[in-house]
């Protein structure tokens, strides 16, 4: 019984994943007591293509305050810029993360970045593993039906997770 009763009083992070882009910004809102992952949400928010690209991150930024206003969320794991060859490139998606870092810290949540590397090593055991690698495995450790799409929101859910694994050493014990 005591078993049962320090599952049933463990708690419970709420953890807000995001890859941010200006076409597609994946997200993933996962529960973990640290032993276990629940996918609570995940998805991508889409700015219309037609749209400039300064309304492009008004949607971008107002899809990530709707998620924050929905569920409790606790942390932002987001993705480290990608830099690319092409500075044009790498300045766009800088701002569709400075949007989504904004709607964070004006609700004073606390954010985490992580390369991509660091996220599929904390799900996949590999830095160099495929898109569809991730997302078997966060079928496999959400016990999800079906394999997330698109893959934007379940490398959001890796980084979710990998941060919830950044959590473990410091609440073990």
């Amino acid at each position: 019984m005591k078993k049962y009763e320090a599952i049933m009083t463990r708690k419970k992070h709420i953890i807000l994943g995001i890859d941010p882009g200006t076409r597609i910004t994946g997200y993933g809102v996962i529960a973990t007591d640290l032993r276990s992952f629940e996918a609570l949400d995940f998805g991508c928010i889409r700015p219309s293509p037609k749209l400039s690209l300064h309304e492009r991150y008004q949607a971008i930024h107002e899809g990530v305050q709707h998620l924050l206003e929905t569920y409790p969320i606790e942390a932002v794991s987001i993705e480290t810029q990608f830099v690319s060859r092409n500075a044009q490139s790498a300045l766009k998606l800088g701002m569709a993360k400075g949007v989504a870092l904004l709607a964070a810290t004006q609700r004073k949540i606390p954010i985490y970045e992580y390369a991509p590397k660091k996220a599929k090593v904390a799900v996949v055991g590999n830095g160099s593993a495929t898109k569809q690698q991730v997302q078997r495995m966060m079928q496999a450790l959400l016990h999800l039906s079906e394999l997330p799409t698109p893959e934007d929101a379940a490398d959001a859910l890796a980084l979710a997770i990998a941060h919830a694994n950044h959590l473990k050493p410091l609440n073990s014990g």
